[in-house]
């Protein structure tokens, strides 16, 4: 849960910064930014990845979740995909297969 809201985070970013005007200090360019309902949104899913870290954090060991924060980028890979329709070449999906398969590792009981 905490990956996926770190991804939201993220894919809210770019939403927020492709309604932005180009910066200048003016009023007009301040009250695109404080208006921006996504750059809220971003932040407001940040806080709760942190909040939930917190908790993974107090409960769980570190070398089991921090390495587990790389499903973000699967998260992440798939929202440019489906979202932002990009294209993803063959060697990053090769490399989100290795996070995968490293994530598998991780959670695989000793």
């Amino acid at each position: 849960m905490q990956s996926a809201f770190l991804a939201a985070g993220q894919v809210f970013l770019k939403f927020s910064l492709e309604k932005l005007e180009q910066f200048a200090w003016t009023w007009t360019f301040f009250r695109s930014f404080l208006t921006n309902w996504w750059l809220l949104a971003s932040g407001l899913s940040m806080v709760a990845a942190s909040v939930i870290w917190f908790y993974i954090l107090k409960h769980y060991d570190l070398s089991l979740a921090y390495p587990l924060i790389s499903i973000s980028y699967i998260f992440g890979t798939l929202a440019a995909v489906c979202i932002f329709h990009e294209t993803v070449p063959l060697t990053r999906w090769i490399g989100v297969l290795f996070i995968m398969i490293g994530v598998a590792f991780l959670t695989k009981p000793a």
